[in-house]
C-alpha cells in the first residue's frame, strides 16, 4: 500500500487512507530509530510530542505504544544544543541545556549552567534511555527533572486518516515508586500493554508523570534509566533492562549484519558517508524472520513486510549481499497465496503486496493483514530467484524456490492475464482494494494523454518487462534444474511476449513505451519512467532503447537530481505530486542499471552523479523514498517531499545499485568470474576499493582507479578460485 487506497467494505461509510499531508516529517526535524518490529519518531529534543495525524510515537507491530515523552526541567523545556543520529543507526544522541530561570525580574539562574545529555535505542521491543545531568554551577543545588508520558495505542492506520468503527480503553496502572504500566482492551484478543520503568526511582510517580528531584554539587553528574516496553500478545518480558547491555548487544548485531556485505570505500568523503548511511539504514529495516533476514519497507508508515519493496531491494544489493535476496525470496515463499480470496486479492502463486499485524488489520477493518494487491510482485520474485541463483548457484535453496516460481509462472499464465491476451493486467477484485496495483499505486498514477483515469484491467508497460524477465531467468533455472522441455518453453513464451510488447506498446508520437493499456486495449501515450524501467528487464530493441534513452536526457525528464516519474508537460504532471513528477531513488536506479545494460553508459554515470549530489546535501546523507521533482537550481538542495519515508529500503539500497551501473558488474558464481562491463567512475571519484567481494567459490579485494574515461583495475587481495575480467 503506497499513498491512498479507498476502503468501503466492512467499514461503516466509505472512507480513505492515506498519508496525510497535514504535519511534514521534515528529516531536518524528526529522529528514527528501529529494530525488528518496533520503531520510533522522536523530535530533535528526543521527545514525543502529540500532534493530530502525525507518526510521531514508539510503534510495535504497527500500534503506538507511547504516544507522549516530553522532558522537562524546573518546569521549562531545555536549550537544544545539538541532536543526531550516530551513523551506525543505533543510538540517537541529544544534548539540552537550561534556559535562563527568572523569579520576577531577578536572573535565579544562568542559562548553560546545566547540561543534560540523552542517549536512546531501540532492542527487543525495548526503548533504553540514558539521561544524564551535569553541573558546571559554583554552588550545590537541586534541580526538579519532569518526565510526561502517555499511551494512546492508536492503530497506523488511524494515525493515517481511517475513521475507525470502534476503539478500545486504555488503563493505566502505577506499580510501586518505578514503574507505569498501560493496557489496552483490543478487539483483535491480542494483549497490548506498554511498561515504563525508572532507575532510580523517582521522588513521585503517576499514570501521566514522574518527577525527579537531583541533588547536584559542582561537576557532578547524575544519571536516570528509563525503558519502555512494549508487550504484544505473548511477547517474551525485556530480558536487557538496562541501557548498555541493550548497546552492547545491538551493536554486536547490526556490526554482524553489515559484515556479510561488501565493504567499499572512495576517495571522496561525502560519497563515503551516503554509503555508510545507506548501508547503516539497510541493517536497520532489516528484520529477522524464520525465514532470513527482511528489509521492512520504510519508517514510519511502511514499517512491516512489502512484497514488492523487498524484492526490489535485494536486486538492487544482490551484488553486495546475496543472504538478503534469499531471506526475501524464502519468506515470499513462504506466505505465497494458496486460494481465491478476493478480500485480500489473493491467488494460488501470487506473491505477497503487504503484511500488517495491526488491530484494524487483524479485525479486518482495512484489508492489509495479508494483501496481495500488487501485479509486479509475482514476476519480480520469479526474476530475484533466477539473478540469485546465477549470483550464487546456491543449488539447495533453489531445489526449495521451484516449486513456488512454478507456482508463480502458473499465476503469471492464468490469473494475470486476465483476458488471455499474452499481457498481465490488474484490476482489483472489491473496492476495498488497491485501484492501482504497479509500484505507482496512487488512484491518479495511471492515465491518458488527455488526463482521463485509465479504467479497467490495466497492462503496465513495465511489468510486460518484469514478466520477460521472470521468464529468461526460469528458463536458466529449469536447464540447471535438468528440465529442458520447461526451458525451451518459457524461452520461447519469452520471446513471443517480447514481439507482441513492442507491436502493443511502441508510441512512435511520443518516442516512448505506452505507460500502459487499459481495459479496452488503448494506449496510455504518456511519457513515464515507468517505459525507462523496460530497459532493466531486456525486453526492449537497441534502437528503441536509444530513443528512450535520448527522452530521459532531455529537461522534460532529467532536473539534475535524477530522472521524474512522469515527463514536465504531460497531463497531471506535477513535481510535488507523489507519483506524477516526483523523483525516487529507487526508480532511478533501475533506470540506470538499464542503460548501462544498452550500453549508454555516459547517461548511467550522469544519473548516478545526481543521485549521489542529491544525496549529499540530504539530512544524514540519507536518500528518502522520495523526493520533489523541481528543476535543481545552484545552490540549492533538493526539495523535500514532506511526507516522505526516511529510511526507506530501496532508496537506501539505491547508492549500491549506482555503484553496480558505474562499474557494469556482473558476477558468475558459475565460472568464479567478476565481470567489470565498460566500467566508468564519475568525475568525483578517484578511486574506488571493494573488499569482501564473493565471487562464486573465491572472494575479491578489488581497486578501481579512474583514468580518463577508463578504469584501471587492480586484484588487492584474492581467496579462493576468483578471475576479473574487464570488458571495455
Amino acid at each position: 500500500m503506497r499513498r491512498e487506497a479507498e476502503l468501503n467494505g466492512d467499514t461503516p461509510a466509505a472512507t480513505t487512507v492515506m498519508v496525510p499531508a497535514v504535519v511534514t516529517l521534515a528529516a531536518s526535524s524528526r529522529r528514527t530509530l528501529k529494530h525488528g518490529d518496533t520503531f520510533a519518531m522522536f523530535d530533535q529534543f528526543g521527545d514525543i510530542v502529540e500532534e493530530p495525524l502525525s507518526p510521531t510515537g514508539l510503534f510495535h507491530r504497527d500500534t503506538r505504544h507511547l504516544s507522549r515523552l516530553i522532558l522537562a526541567l524546573e518546569g521549562h523545556r531545555p536549550l537544544l544544543l545539538a541532536s543526531t543520529v550516530r551513523p551506525d543507526n543505533i543510538v540517537l544522541d541529544v544534548d539540552l541545556t537550561n534556559p535562563d530561570f527568572f523569579a520576577g525580574d531577578r536572573l535565579v539562574l544562568g542559562k548553560d549552567t546545566y547540561h543534560l545529555s540523552r542517549a536512546r535505542l531501540l532492542w527487543n521491543a525495548t526503548c533504553h534511555e540514558s539521561l544524564a545531568v551535569t553541573s558546571y554551577a559554583h554552588e550545590a543545588r537541586r534541580l526538579r527533572l519532569t518526565l510526561e508520558f502517555a499511551a494512546d495505542f492508536a492503530d497506523i492506520f488511524e494515525i493515517r486518516g481511517f475513521q475507525r468503527s470502534r476503539r478500545g480503553a486504555v488503563q493505566a496502572e502505577v506499580r510501586g515508586g518505578d514503574e507505569v504500566v498501560f493496557r489496552y482492551q483490543s478487539h483483535d484478543a491480542i494483549p497490548r500493554a506498554t511498561r515504563l520503568r525508572f532507575s532510580p526511582a523517582p521522588q513521585s510517580i503517576s499514570d501521566a508523570r514522574a518527577v525527579f528531584d537531583v541533588e547536584l554539587g559542582p561537576g557532578e553528574r547524575r544519571s536516570i534509566d528509563v525503558s519502555v516496553h512494549c508487550e504484544n500478545g505473548a511477547s517474551a518480558p525485556d530480558g536487557c533492562g538496562r541501557f548498555g547491555p541493550a548497546l552492547r548487544q545491538a551493536r554486536r548485531a547490526r556490526a554482524a549484519v553489515r559484515r556479510r556485505a561488501v565493504e567499499v570505500r572512495t576517495s571522496n568523503e561525502t560519497v563515503n558517508a551516503v554509503l555508510s548511511r545507506s548501508t547503516a539504514d539497510l541493517a536497520m529495516l532489516i528484520t529477522d524472520t524464520p525465514q532470513g533476514g527482511y528489509p521492512y519497507a520504510g519508517v514510519p508508515w511502511f514499517s512491516t513486510v512489502f512484497g514488492r519493496d523487498g524484492l526490489i531491494t535485494a536486486l538492487q544489493t544482490l551484488w553486495m549481499d546475496p543472504g538478503l535476496a534469499r531471506g526475501v525470496l524464502l519468506f515470499l515463499a513462504a506466505h505465497q497465496g494458496q486460494r481465491v480470496n478476493p478480500a485480500a486479492d489473493e491467488e494460488p502463486g501470487k506473491i505477497l503486496h503487504e503484511m500488517r499485524e495491526s488491530e484494524l488489520a487483524r479485525i479486518g477493518e482495512v484489508p492489509f493483514g495479508r494483501y496481495f494487491g500488487s501485479v509486479d510482485s509475482t514476476p519480480l520474485f520469479v526474476a530475484l530467484a533466477g539473478r540469485y541463483w546465477r549470483r550464487t548457484r546456491d543449488q539447495k535453496t533453489l531445489a526449495v524456490l521451484w516449486p513456488h516460481v512454478k507456482a508463480a509462472l502458473a499465476w503469471i499464465d492464468d490469473c494475470g492475464d486476465r483476458d488471455g491476451d499474452g499481457f498481465v493486467e490488474y484490476q482489483r477484485m472489491r473496492d476495498t482494494g488497491l485501484r492501482n496495483q504497479g509500484w505507482k499505486d496512487s488512484d491518479d498514477s495511471v492515465f491518458h494523454a488527455d488526463g482521463r483515469l485509465a479504467e479497467g484491467s490495466i497492462a503496465l508497460c513495465e511489468v510486460q518487462g518484469y514478466v520477460y524477465l521472470a521468464r529468461t531467468l526460469a528458463a536458466e533455472m529449469a536447464a540447471a534444474l535438468g528440465d529442458a522441455a520447461t526451458s525451451h518453453a518459457l524461452l520461447a513464451q519469452a520471446e513471443s511476449l517480447r514481439v507482441k510488447f513492442e507491436e502493443a506498446f511502441w508510441c512512435e508520437s511520443i518516442g516512448m513505451y505506452a505507460l500502459a493499456l487499459d481495459g479496452d486495449k488503448q494506449r496510455c501515450e504518456v511519457r513515464t519512467s515507468n517505459a525507462a524501467q523496460l530497459l532493466y528487464t531486456g525486453i526492449v530493441s537497441a534502437d528503441r532503447a536509444a530513443a528512450v534513452a535520448r527522452n530521459l536526457s532531455s529537461r522534460a525528464f532529467f532536473t539534475g537530481w535524477g530522472v521524474r516519474t512522469v515527463a514536465e508537460g504531460e497531463p497531471r504532471f506535477n513535481p510535488a505530486s507523489y507519483h506524477n513528477g516526483s523523483i525516487w531513488p529507487h526508480d532511478n536506479a533501475l533506470i540506470a542499471l538499464g542503460l548501462a545494460r544498452y550500453g549508454h553508459n555516459a547517461d548511467a554515470l550522469r544519473l548516478a552523479t545526481a543521485i549521489f549530489e542529491a544525496a549529499a546535501r540530504m539530512h544524514l546523507s540519507r536518500l528518502p523514498e522520495l523526493y520533489c521533482g523541481f528543476a535543481r537550481k545552484s545552490g540549492k538542495a533538493p526539495v523535500l517531499y514532506p511526507v516522505a519515508c526516511a529510511p526507506q529500503a530501496w532508496a537506501a539500497a539505491t547508492p549500491a545499485a549506482m555503484l553496480e551501473a558505474s562499474l557494469g558488474i556482473e558476477i558468475d558464481a558459475a565460472s568464479s568470474t567478476l565481470v567489470l562491463r565498460r566500467p566508468r567512475l564519475p568525475a568525483f571519484l578517484d578511486w574506488v576499493e571493494l573488499r569482501r567481494l564473493q565471487v562464486g567459490r573465491g572472494t575479491l579485494d578489488i581497486g578501481l582507479r579512474r583514468q580518463g574515461d577508463t578504469v584501471a583495475v587492480t586484484l588487492l587481495e584474492r581467496e579462493g578460485p576468483a578471475e576479473i575480467e574487464v570488458l571495455l
